[in-house]
């Protein structure tokens, strides 16, 4: 029996509206809570803030080269939470939802939310639904916005699809079927630069399959306090590094005058 949570669509559903151009930058939006609390505050209040900074990165990040922004916003492991800061989460979810609709879709930013949607309350998942269709003509950034997400579930999930596939199962193959397990019209997106802010250096189950050759940068900074400044400078970094993908760095490789000889 098909797992209820598993998006299924007929492949004539799926539009061919790749990402935008430029980078893939993933980021675990970490410290909402202990921001608030070191300034004698509820953790929900963290979280309140915490969507301001959602807002200036989501503004800063297609002038810096940035085409896919996916961003953390809750995890399949965050249900175990308060139930009171899980409620104002998804409050803020639906509230921020609806708020932003018209400027997201006036600045050419296309909204997709991955991950489950069974859990989720009702009118969070119309506001979801509402929120793709209105800016699906967006083109200069996909915004990806990732609730009751898991990596390894999202694994399982298409190695289930991948038994009823007649294809062959290779690296392509099963990208494509995590891509649509997370959401019905996803594409497989490797992630150049992986970002987690709060201090913390693991990945939390966070695009495990996607993050493969991504660049890691982990800063102390906590989100609420995350901007266009802090994006910049880790986008900068990456422009810094040289990506090799198993292969060997530009200097240790061989003299192309000395090979040919």
């Amino acid at each position: 029996m098909s797992s209820p949570h598993i998006h299924r669509v007929d492949p004539a559903d799926i539009v061919s509206d790749h990402a935008p151009p430029g980078l893939h930058v993933a980021i675990i939006m970490d410290g909402n809570g202990r921001w608030a609390s070191g300034r004698g505050r509820p953790r929900t209040y963290g979280h309140r803030e915490g969507a301001r900074a959602v807002r200036r990165v989501v503004e800063a990040a297609p002038d810096l080269g940035i085409g896919v922004l996916t961003l953390y916003a809750f995890s399949s492991d965050n249900w175990s939470r308060p139930p009171a800061e899980v409620s104002t989460l998804m409050r803020l979810f639906h509230r921020h939802l609806r708020s932003e609709i018209a400027e997201l879709a006036e600045n050419g930013v296309r909204l997709q939310v991955i991950g489950r949607r069974d859990r989720l309350p009702a009118r969070l998942v119309k506001a979801v639904e509402d929120a793709e269709e209105a800016t699906a003509s967006g083109r200069r950034l996909l915004l990806r916005l990732a609730i009751d997400y898991s990596a390894r579930d999202a694994l399982v999930r298409a190695a289930m699809d991948a038994r009823e596939t007649e294809a062959p199962l290779d690296r392509e193959t099963l990208a494509d079927l995590l891509a649509r397990a997370i959401h019905p019209r996803g594409h497989a997106l490797d992630v150049d630069l992986l970002v987690r802010t709060g201090g913390e250096q693991r990945l939390s189950d966070f695009l495990l399959w996607e993050a493969a050759y991504a660049e890691l940068s982990f800063t102390s900074v906590m989100w609420p306090d995350y901007g266009r400044t802090e994006l910049a400078s880790a986008v900068a970094e990456f422009h810094r590094r040289e990506r090799r993908f198993g292969g060997v760095s530009a200097a240790d490789r061989p003299e192309r005058s000395r090979a040919a000889g």
